[in-house]
């Protein structure tokens, strides 16, 4: 595949723009509202899972910090890793592959209460809104098998689902969904129980309460619209603001179209085709199973982290547990073709202006996936990346698939600048793995 610069007109949201880092920080108030907030715990996973506890990627190179950072790939990594521990995270995990094979790094502990037991080798995490483009990727292959359209709005697939204070269904696509150019509230950002979600207190008697799709769109609803897409062609509306409900009614039109759970058709068209046995959908389980590393959140104005291993909820805008290994694949796989016919990948990559989602400069947004240019890198990267409590998910991969990245941070600052410095280490992380540099 020839590296390109993504297409797409530049627009910018109405309004002050959702950031990855400010909006998901709204994730406690997703334990009120069902929202995915990460969880860690060496419970075993549901039964029926396609996960095997323990059971991880064999036979790979692995650095760790007993390892002495040297020259090359390994010791670059490592560097990296030890970077986004010293800016604040208690552990790091992350994973380059090429054709060639995976390099791997680790630093810190998996529990405060235990000063000997590191980060897991294979550790399972839940990668947030990295579950996007998983949702992204099964809409558009029902596209290019012609079973649903791009241009298809949401009242033809889910009639009289979005309606009320001025929003309209009928004036939102499924493009629109995908790129978060619909102009929808974030049912993250309005629920009435924020404030008290914003606490530990508040986190642990929400923890293992859950809401279906459906309770999060009403929330969503209550609130006009920021903007209608235009109403002779929506799909090419460029104005952008990221809303986990975008995701939400895409896994529902999914559901609408193959007559399936969200959950099926990800497994039998992305998991199962590409061996993914360490990704799976956790349903309403609050667990992930082991090996894994605990999750701690610093709420606003507390002296301590918070150990948020538990919580429950979330789907097509959130829910996929991972391991580093298996997005890695994943990313590589979609990038090199093996998951979306040549035009669907094309339309994928048709981006809008994204200002604000990101500390990196320049960034767009496509379909479920977003691009950035760096330094060292003529075609750029594409990412998506995830936040949600304890946990942050980075990752890249460069536009032929040939190289990928993926990290987990399990720590999350609520409100405090020294997320900035942690964040901006894993967005190191991510380029000189991508680059080499």
């Amino acid at each position: 595949m020839t590296a390109r610069r993504p297409d797409g007109a530049d627009g910018r949201a109405a309004g002050a723009p959702v950031s990855r880092r400010a909006g998901l920080a709204t994730a406690a108030a997703a334990l009120l509202t069902g929202a995915t907030a990460t969880a860690a715990s060496a419970a075993g996973p549901r039964p029926g899972s396609p996960a095997r506890p323990g059971a991880g990627p064999r036979g790979a190179p692995r650095t760790g910090p007993a390892a002495r950072p040297g020259a090359g790939p390994r010791g670059r990594l490592q560097r990296d890793v030890d970077a986004v521990l010293a800016a604040g995270a208690t552990g790091v995990l992350a994973e380059v592959q090429t054709a060639g094979g995976r390099t791997t790094a680790r630093a810190g502990r998996a529990d405060l209460s235990d000063p000997r037991g590191p980060v897991p080798w294979d550790a399972y995490y839940r990668i947030g809104s990295d579950t996007k483009t998983f949702t992204a990727v099964l809409a558009l292959q029902l596209v290019g098998e012609g079973r649903l359209a791009l241009t298809d709005t949401v009242e033809r697939w889910l009639p009289g689902a979005v309606r009320g204070n001025g929003n309209d269904g009928r004036r939102i696509t499924v493009a629109n969904l995908l790129r978060q150019t619909s102009g929808l509230n974030d049912y993250l950002a309005v629920s009435p129980d924020a404030a008290d979600a914003f606490t530990p207190d508040g986190y642990r008697r929400s923890r293992f309460r859950t809401t279906s799709p459906e309770e999060q769109l009403r929330a969503a609803l209550t609130r006009p619209p920021l903007w209608l897409p235009e109403a002779d062609h929506p799909e090419r509306e460029r104005r952008w603001g990221y809303s986990n409900t975008n995701y939400v009614l895409a896994g529902l039109v999914v559901e609408r179209a193959t007559g399936n759970p969200w959950a099926q058709e990800l497994h039998d068209r992305i998991i199962g085709p590409l061996g993914l046995r360490h990704t799976f959908t956790p349903g309403a389980s609050p667990y992930v199973p082991a090996p894994t590393a605990a999750a701690y959140t610093w709420f606003p104005d507390c002296d301590r982290p918070t150990d948020t291993t538990l919580a429950s909820g979330g789907g097509a805008d959130g829910s996929v547990i991972s391991t580093t290994h298996d997005h890695g694949v994943f990313l590589r796989a979609l990038m090199a073709g093996r998951l979306l016919r040549p035009a669907q990948l094309a339309a994928m990559k048709e981006t809008v202006a994204a200002e604000g989602w990101s500390a990196a400069p320049g960034v767009r947004y496509g379909l479920g996936i977003a691009w950035r240019p760096v330094a060292g890198s003529r075609g750029g990267i594409w990412f998506h990346g995830g936040t949600h409590l304890g946990v942050v998910s980075e990752s890249g991969v460069v536009p032929d698939g040939s190289r990928a990245v993926a990290s987990a941070a399990f720590t999350l600052r609520m409100g405090d600048p020294a997320q900035d410095a942690q964040d901006a280490a894993g967005l190191r992380l991510v380029d000189r793995a991508l680059t080499g540099r």
